[in-house]
């Protein structure tokens, strides 16, 4: 399929995204290739023996919904500039948008603040920073942090939207604890996903510290993100 050329009437900015489905084709399909690429790795899908027991984890899990949406937004942007040319925006919905950004942003935000500062090289485990780990936790996400910020329209977020957002950890956080709780066992053999669910060692009470503290963290990012898109709708709605 051809790109084609953008029509001269058609700014290349519009409601604080770049108005060019050409490029945000390009982009998102290289996008989903990346992400397909690193979460691929990270399952093992490349060897004899696939590690599907990774997907237990809140990174594999975030990185799939970063896929298939990537996947979705690619689709639509490929369908919208076939019947509506290159000028102008194809998000399936910015919220949304916005709310799996944020998801993703948890994954790189707990490897790099908290996993990768705890790591004891005499655990086994294979060091920080990986080609895999870097894939999963920190160009996934910036991926998905572009993907936004350049092709997202911006000014469509609302104030109460980052208390939906965090419901993604949430639902996960659930999972964890309840899987961790009736014996299941996730890919490093313990009941928890992670260090900072370990009932068994920091109580319920240590547990729900962590949780407490990630949370207000998390929604601290979370709203600067909603600054962000309301200062770029704005700025871009009086230009236009």
């Amino acid at each position: 399929m051809s790109i084609g050329a953008r029509t001269t009437d058609t700014p290349l900015v519009a409601g604080g995204a770049v108005a060019d489905r050409g490029i945000a084709l390009v982009f998102r399909v290289l996008a989903a290739l990346v992400i397909a690429l690193g979460l691929a790795r990270s399952l093992d899908l490349f060897t004899a023996q696939p590690n599907w027991l990774a997907m237990l984890y809140f990174t594999q899990l975030s990185n799939l919904l970063c896929l298939i949406w990537m996947v979705i937004a690619a689709t639509g942007t490929a369908r919208d500039l076939r019947a509506r040319g290159r000028g102008g925006t194809s998000t399936p919905s910015a919220r949304w948008a916005a709310a799996l950004m944020h998801a993703i942003t948890v994954t790189m935000l707990i490897y790099i603040v908290v996993l990768v500062p705890t790591y004891d090289p005499s655990s086994g485990d294979d060091p920080p920073f990986t080609l895999t780990d870097t894939l999963v936790h920190v160009v996934t996400p910036c991926l998905i942090i572009l993907d936004w910020l350049l092709f997202t329209p911006k000014g469509r977020i609302r104030w109460f939207d980052p208390l939906l957002w965090v419901l993604i950890p949430y639902a996960y956080l659930a999972f964890a604890l309840i899987y961790g709780g009736f014996g299941g066992r996730f890919e490093s053999g313990d009941t928890f996903a992670y260090p900072f669910l370990d009932v068994a060692t920091l109580g319920v009470g240590g547990v729900a510290s962590w949780v407490a503290a990630l949370t207000v963290a998390l929604l601290a990012v979370a709203y600067v993100y909603v600054v962000i898109d309301k200062v770029l709708g704005r700025v871009f709605s009086r230009e236009a």
